[in-house]
């Protein structure tokens, strides 16, 4: 499969404009957890442009001027090695051009049946060593992989500790606006905001459980359609419940689907109703804790969903979107209680699934 998608060198890509490099950029509570922790995510792109590889690299090269701290490094400091920066050196990202041999229709991503397309997906990106994201190595690597039918993929990974899944979306919003010709982004990015709230101790121990999983390789990633009109109808039914009993909270597109999901999950796999079926998303805080407008450093947490595999199978519907409303709701709750210590910092989707099994 490594003959489909030949790739050139990997080259450094730095900012177009030279920034002060003795700047460093401390690393908030939020990010801590992730400092090795190396994120991937594929862009794919139908329609042709011209030369895809080279127009790219040339606006990243724009987007690191405003994005500095992503052609930096992260280092530890020399009097505290818990205490991690990311050092704006500009020294750069890492780059590859790539093509493959074939057009995206004759490629099933999603079928399960065929190796081959999850052996052509791991051609897509560039990749750290296997220990993770080091000291030495660039906070982003980038692969722009042209396929015969003229479409193209973008194949991202970062360090995870630079910035989180709304982070680097922003970022790479910014690098698009910049390929089409726009002189600077749309939104002002701001990576250091010193009024961030601490994260509450609860879900620090809750963020290390879940980073601490293992073995990750068993973490099964499946093409799942949910109907739009049952998450209509659970989204219907959960209002009517909810003016039953005062409340005007809506169901969100994503608690409807994620209950179908925990639930559908459960049922499949359930042989003791009473063993408890856990379930971990990713939430977005900015809003909760006040961050500063194009803030894109990670601040998100992991919600943790608890109840037993019998009460999520057999459920109603509504009641499963209550438990994942109710995680939520602690989250905020957290930070409320964390908020009136006044803890400051010194100086953000993966969903997981699990039922009835704890690894010793």
């Amino acid at each position: 499969m490594s003959s489909v998608v030949r790739k050139s060198a990997p080259v450094v890509v730095r900012p177009s404009k030279t920034l002060p490099s003795s700047s460093a950029i401390n690393l908030s509570s939020f990010d801590k957890c992730f400092v090795r922790v190396p994120t991937t995510v594929l862009l794919v792109f139908e329609h042709p442009i011209h030369e895809p590889a080279e127009t790219i690299k040339s606006a990243l090269s724009e987007a690191l001027v405003h994005y500095y701290p992503i052609s930096g490094r992260i280092t530890a400091s020399a009097d505290d090695a818990d205490e991690s920066h990311i050092q704006c050196t500009g020294e750069g990202v890492a780059f590859v051009a790539a093509s493959a041999s074939c057009a995206f229709k004759e490629v099933e991503f999603f079928d399960p049946s065929s190796s081959r397309p999850k052996a052509l997906v791991n051609e897509l990106v560039s990749h750290y060593p296997p220990e993770g994201c080091g000291p030495t190595d660039p906070l982003l690597l980038m692969q722009v992989t042209e396929f015969s039918c003229g479409g193209f993929i973008v194949g991202v990974v970062w360090n995870h500790a630079v910035a989180d899944g709304v982070g680097i979306a922003q970022f790479l919003q910014a690098l698009g606006e910049l390929a089409r010709g726009q002189s600077s982004p749309s939104v002002v990015p701001v990576r250091w905001d010193g009024s961030l709230p601490s994260i509450p101790r609860a879900i620090v121990a809750t963020r290390q459980l879940m980073v601490s999983v293992e073995p990750l390789d068993d973490v099964a990633f499946i093409d799942i359609t949910v109907p739009s009109s049952l998450i209509s109808y659970i989204r219907a039914e959960f209002q009517r419940h909810s003016n039953s009993n005062g409340h005007g909270q809506p169901c969100t597109f994503f608690e409807a689907v994620t209950a179908v999901l925990w639930q559908c999950r459960t049922r499949a796999i359930i042989t003791n109703p009473n063993a408890p079926a856990l379930l971990s998303f990713a939430a977005d805080v900015r809003k909760l804790v006040g961050a500063r407008e194009g803030y894109y450093g990670n601040c998100s947490t992991g919600p943790l969903a608890v109840a037993t595999s019998g009460a999520v199978a057999n459920g109603d519907i509504v009641e499963v979107v209550k438990m994942i409303r109710q995680a939520k709701d602690q989250v905020s709750e957290q930070f409320k209680k964390n908020n009136e210590h006044g803890d400051q910092v010194q100086g953000s989707t993966r969903l997981i699934l699990g039922a009835g099994r704890r690894r010793g």
